[in-house]
């Protein structure tokens, strides 16, 4: 059938007329008011003239004989049913109707009450989801074949009831009122408190109940599909009442209404199937019948099948007439819903229609709605067209009839591969993959160009579906598998090289990343066999003639040990994120078969790999790392231990003959792994070892001996000698080297380079390491109270020395020897800091180290030189300039940490911290995170310590500016911008816990307030004191006060002006400033009372508060709405209700310090008086009921609670304070305008 059609008999009445009219009448006038205009909780979508077509689309895609001209076609559809019609004849396959069982639910009247509990009996049954479902409908059938009113009452109370409404709908109401009457009624009753409704409720008893909803209107039609599915009173009345549902104002009709018209509608759908294919069955036997000749042809067989025909006829056009009602009355206006979960549902649903029944509904006019909602701002709404479109893509039969679709959208699906949420942008690359396996050549080069850089990303499922995108791309045409048999051949030589050579030129001719182990990750699952057979890997590294540039011979080299690590570990590249926790246990077991087939197969190839690429430094690092992926047993179980030599000695001439750092750690860490105690083999890899530490030892001893007796060293000489020191530095980090006494010469060492400064830097730095190996080793080996005295006091020496070679070296001329020196002088103190004798080691007491105070100053100065510095700005971050200002950012960072660490462990006095946190804010962007945490834990410390020391933060930044500028014009400068910028900072640092921290803030002000005044200006001087400037960033920690508070300052104020000469009749601009800061306009600690609970559905009844408290606190929170970064398109529509309360915090914002206070303290007042009175939200009373409009106000809020809940939290970081308990009770109102902020806002609250 090419459309869904609709007769003039498409609704009927019911073999009982008395019974029926009234109904059908009542339906008429319902869907007259309710389809008239469109639904007022629909959103207009601002995709090409969709609104404007969504008349089109009735006369296109639904019925061709309903007129177009009108938006109410479902109207005249009722007002042509009114006809009535002879009573129809079930078909001959109709089964005789059950027998009442033993105990079944019967209404033998039709009471409200009974009507009540029959109700409640079938929600409750259908909650429960225990009984089967077939025999629950058969009850329902049962009681309605009784009294079909009382029935039908019973099935629509059901309805009214899985709203979440305790409302029914009595006999009387039935009779007498149409259904926009009754659903007024009942939106009149639907009084809860609560935001949840059956859908929506949590807990354990409501998490089937869609479920066994859905299966419930699915059993009904299917149990109804012989007999009173034809019948006009139930089906047609039923619709009428779920369409008027579905455009009510409150969500839980609208939704639960909308779900089951959905679901009733993808039932029809499977009856107007089936109805199909009777039809073609039917026509088949008629064929056939017709076609025999004369004498074996039997007339009434043809009349039968004739009247079978008609019979089908009639009800497959019913079937579409309710189709057409469902989807006109319900999906035109839901599909664009204002709540994501109802156009999800719609969404969900048309797609399943397209699916089953594509001869009507896979048609373009259907399509668009589908792809008009691709652009939808919910996630979950995007998914479900993409979901919706694979069933339809993956089915090479229908993509013939998607051509315009696919041309009309693919622009939309392609860029939907960079979707913001992670799961839409995997099933966007599948449907792509779908589109590309089923119909060829619509993706062009460009479009699969912009999919390829997305193996790339950090997600692993995104990456994994676009290296399958990939491989089906470039990899699959070309090295396709043959099948013989329905059985897959193995796949030949010459395919697994056309492979890695077709992965090595996509990697390196793409240039889109530089690590190859991200590509091998995204490709593993879907052409992880290809990527396992590494017989065609080394073969082709191996082979004499294999064509490979050094370029290529790196990636290939990168992919064999990427593969190798990926097949024994399983765990993506560092950065990739997985949602795996992880493997099952036969993944575990092919885990553990690939390493030993990886293991036998490189063990006898490894050392020819070496011996191939030794001199170069780039292959041979990543080789020496394969022995990380080997199942080194194998050396003993299968009797390899001539490979191992031949190991040994590649491994021997590879560490002998380089010096890179990246080489001699994979040489020292293969060489510990095989230095393992319980291996067989251990005894011949230790001699090994001992010889190359010999051999390195000896050079060393010759080298230095040749340094401390000649003055001069020529180039080599030094080369030579650096590179013995980085050797041994390098398994000086992995092996214990303490037998081999290389502390004393390296220590010589040093101590000439102190002394006499002949010493290249190039000897210093890795002799300064092997002195710090050797003091760790020591301290290894001392364990338990057994250690003597000497022993300790020997290591406490070293350690004191090498601390003042350390620090002698902060002061050296060369940057990195001073980094060097710094960083191992930070971890030996931290060491040797009181925290060893935590957990019983008692007996390391005499090890403790606490540093001088030249020490700690020195290494504070090295800070302010080294750390805090103000970089270049970045370009474009490709550049290898760029490239080296960002890893010297991040050995800036790992400095400030380790300085940072020294101060947290008490190693450093915790004054020093000011030198950190006075930086704050000039420097948030590169150690922000870094300095938040540190001030994060001093605070959990020693709480009144952390703000005295924010106060010398904020004095010591005032003193240098002070001595730099002058005291004239101060406040004015973009220096002092800052410092206020960074006393709001730290006032924010305190968290809305401000009952905690009352004596704290207070203290804070007192001491800001002396010293504001402690330099009094010259005797006979009019001018005021140099330091009063002070008062003004004082005035930022105001708003954490308390107004008893306030007054006990502005006191304590007065008295110490007293003894500051003034000139009458002036008044200092700071004073004011700071005496307007503790003004009442700013009060806002007693304004946000702790511990109140409040539910969120109350929001708008302290609405006016919450307006006369975000205006008073303007100036408290300009900062605040200076840090919330900005909402992103498409994620709210709730975000409007927050546009005028920041543009006039900004208006507000922008004024002086000193037009402040009668500013706001006007406004203040403007907005007590507008919103005290309980007018403000009154809102205008609904004639057609008490109380409706506030009802339905407060009803409809429900939709946008939750959004914009969401939006606040998300809009910024919140302050983490583990002293201070959250208070589980507040509320959104409690808090004012610090929903604006999250440093204000504990997010948990809600």
């Amino acid at each position: 059938m090419p459309t869904l059609q609709s007769s003039s008999s498409q609704l009927h009445s019911s073999s009982s007329p008395g019974s029926v009219s009234s109904p059908l009448r009542r339906a008429v006038g319902s869907a007259q008011r309710a389809l008239s205009a469109s639904s007022s909780s629909s959103t207009n979508l601002p995709w090409d003239d969709r609104d404007d077509r969504d008349s089109d689309q009735a006369s296109e895609g639904v019925s061709d004989s309903l007129s177009a001209d009108e938006s109410s076609d479902f109207e005249d559809s009722l007002r042509r049913s009114v006809k009535k019609r002879a009573a129809k004849r079930p078909l001959k396959t109709t089964p005789v109707a059950k027998q009442p069982k033993k105990g079944s639910r019967m209404v033998h009247g039709n009471g409200q009450k009974e009507s009540e509990s029959s109700a409640n009996d079938l929600f409750d049954a259908v909650k429960a989801a225990k009984s089967d479902m077939q025999s629950l409908v058969d009850e329902w059938l049962d009681s309605y074949k009784q009294d079909q009113d009382a029935g039908f009452l019973e099935l629509v109370n059901f309805f009214i009831r899985s709203c979440g409404c305790k409302g029914t709908v009595t006999p009387e109401m039935f009779k007498k009122m149409s259904n926009s009457e009754i659903i007024q009624h009942l939106t009149e009753q639907f009084n809860e408190d609560s935001g949840n409704y059956p859908l929506t409720a949590p807990g354990a008893s409501w998490k089937k109940f869609q479920g066994s909803f859905c299966e419930f209107v699915r059993t009904l039609v299917c149990q109804c599909q012989y007999s009173l599915l034809y019948d006009g009173f139930p089906m047609d009345n039923l619709i009428s009442l779920l369409t008027g549902l579905s455009d009510s104002q409150v969500r839980a009709f609208r939704h639960t209404s909308t779900l089951a018209a959905m679901k009733l509608m993808t039932s029809l759908v499977r009856v107007a199937l089936q109805l199909s294919m009777h039809k073609d069955n039917n026509h088949r036997q008629y064929e056939a019948e017709r076609n025999k000749g004369p004498r074996q042809r039997a007339p009434e067989r043809l009349e039968s099948l004739l009247e079978k025909r008609k019979e089908l006829q009639e009800h497959q056009e019913e079937i579409e007439g309710m189709m057409n009602a469902l989807f006109r009355g319900v999906f035109v206006h839901r599909y664009r819903d204002v709540l994501p979960e109802i156009r999800a549902i719609c969404i969900e649903e048309i797609g399943c229609w397209m699916q089953s029944y594509s001869i009507s509904f896979l048609t373009d006019s259907y399509l668009k709605y589908i792809g008009w909602t691709l652009h939808d701002k919910h996630r979950e709404v995007r998914l479900k067209c993409l979901k919706a479109l694979k069933g339809l893509y993956s089915n090479r039969d229908l993509t013939a009839r998607l051509e315009l679709f696919t041309s009309r959208f693919k622009e939309r699906m392609v860029s939907m591969v960079m979707d913001r949420e992670y799961d839409v942008a995997v099933e966007a690359i599948r449907l792509l993959i779908l589109i590309l396996k089923n119909m060829e050549g619509v993706l062009t080069d460009e479009d699969c160009e912009s999919i390829y850089p997305v193996v790339y990303a950090s997600n692993r499922a995104l990456a994994s579906a676009a290296g399958e995108f990939l491989y089906w791309k470039l990899f699959y045409p070309e090295c396709e598998t043959r099948t013989v048999g329905g059985r897959e051949q193995r796949r030949s030589p010459h395919a697994q090289r056309t492979f890695f050579r077709l992965l090595l030129s996509f990697f390196v001719e793409s240039e889109l990343h530089d690590h190859a182990a991200y590509l091998v990750d995204s490709l593993w699952d879907c052409a992880g066999s290809q990527l396992k057979d590494w017989e065609s890997l080394t073969s082709l590294l191996l082979e004499k003639d294999q064509n490979l540039d050094d370029v290529q011979e790196n990636t290939l080299i990168e992919i064999l040990v990427s593969s190798a690590r990926q097949a024994s570990e399983g765990h993506p590249p560092v950065g990739r994120v997985t949602g795996r926790k992880g493997l099952t246990p036969k993944e575990r077991k092919i885990q553990a078969d690939d390493k030993v087939k990886l293991t036998e197969h490189l063990i006898p190839l490894l050392p020819q790999l070496l011996a191939k690429f030794s001199a170069d430094a780039e292959k041979v690092a990543p080789l020496l790392q394969l022995l990380n992926y080997f199942e080194l047993n194998i050396y003993c179980t299968r009797r390899l231990e001539k490979h191992l030599e031949l190991l040994l000695q590649q491994l021997q001439e590879v560490v002998v003959k380089h010096a890179e750092p990246a080489v001699l750690e994979a040489g020292a860490h293969a060489l510990y792994l095989l230095c393992n105690p319980k291996f067989t083999f251990f005894s011949r890899v230790d001699f090994a070892r001992s010889q190359l530490v010999d051999l390195l030892t000896d050079r060393f001893q010759q080298e230095l001996e040749e340094l401390l007796q000649s003055s001069f060293l020529d180039e080599d000489e030094v080369y030579n000698l650096a590179s013995t020191l980085k050797r041994l530095s390098a398994f000086y980090n992995a092996h214990d080297l303490t037998r081999w006494e290389l502390y004393e010469p390296c220590s010589r060492l040093l101590q000439k380079a102190v002394d006499t400064g002949e010493v290249p830097h190039q000897v210093i730095l890795p002799a300064l390491t092997i002195v710090y190996f050797s003091i760790l080793w020591t301290l290894t080996h001392i364990s338990g109270s057994g250690t003597s005295q000497k022993q300790l006091l020997s290591l406490k020496g070293r350690m004191v020395a090498f601390c003042e070679l350390c620090q002698s070296c902060l002061s050296d001329v060369d940057p990195a020897i001073q980094e060097q020196a710094f960083v191992l002088l930070s971890d030996l103190l931290l060491i040797f800091s009181p925290q060893m004798i935590v957990g019983g080691r008692d007996f390391l007491r005499p090890l403790v180290f606490f540093p001088e105070a030249t020490l700690q100053s020195e290494l504070a100065s090295f800070l302010m030189d080294h750390v805090f510095i103000q970089p270049r700005d970045l370009g474009s971050g490709h550049s290898q300039e760029d490239h080296l200002q960002i890893e010297q950012l991040h050995q800036r960072r790992r400095l400030l940490a380790g300085f940072c660490k020294l101060l947290l462990y008490g190693v450093l006095e915790m004054d020093a911290a000011s030198d950190v946190f006075k930086h704050y804010n000039k420097f948030y962007r590169d150690y922000g995170d870094i300095i938040k945490e540190t001030l994060t834990r001093a605070r959990q410390i020693d709480r009144s310590h952390c703000s005295q020391i924010l106060l010398l933060s904020l004095k010591q930044l005032y003193t240098e500016l002070l001595q730099e500028q002058g005291p004239q014009g101060l406040n004015e400068l973009p220096a002092f911008i800052e410092m206020r910028d960074l006393a709001r900072r730290f006032a924010l640092s305190f968290g809305p816990q401000q009952l905690q921290n009352r004596d704290l803030v207070v203290m804070l002000h007192k001491e800001g307030i002396k010293f504001s005044l402690s330099e009094l200006p010259t005797a006979g001087s009019s001018g005021q004191p140099p330091n009063l400037a002070f008062l003004e960033l004082l005035s930022e920690f105001s708003p954490r006060l308390f107004h008893q508070d306030k007054q006990l300052l502005l006191s304590y104020l007065e008295k110490c002006l007293q003894h500051v000469s003034q000139a009458p009749g002036h008044s200092w601009g700071p004073v004011t400033t700071y005496c307007h800061s503790l003004g009442p306009v700013e009060n806002t600690a007693e304004a946000r009372p702790q511990g109140h609970p409040h539910s969120k559905r109350r929001r708008i009844q302290v609405h006016s508060k919450r307006n006369k408290e975000d205006i008073s606190s303007s100036r408290e929170e300009s900062l605040q709405l200076n840090s919330i970064p900005p909402t992103p398109t498409l994620t709210s529509t709730a975000v409007k209700s927050r546009k005028p309360l920041g543009g006039l915090e900004e208006m507000e914002e922008d004024k002086g310090s000193e037009s402040e206070f009668p500013q706001g303290q006007l406004l203040s007042d403007t907005q007590r008086s507008r919103f005290s009175g309980p007018q403000h939200f009154c809102t205008p009373r609904n004639p057609s009921g008490p109380d409706l409009g506030n009802r339905l106000t407060r009803l409809s809020l429900m939709e946008e609670d939750e959004e914009e809940l969401k939006i606040q939290d998300e809009s910024g970081e919140e302050w983490q304070d583990t002293n201070e308990q959250p208070s589980s009770h507040s509320s959104p109102s409690e808090h004012g305008l610090d929903l604006l902020d999250s440093t204000e806002l504990n997010i948990k609250d809600f």
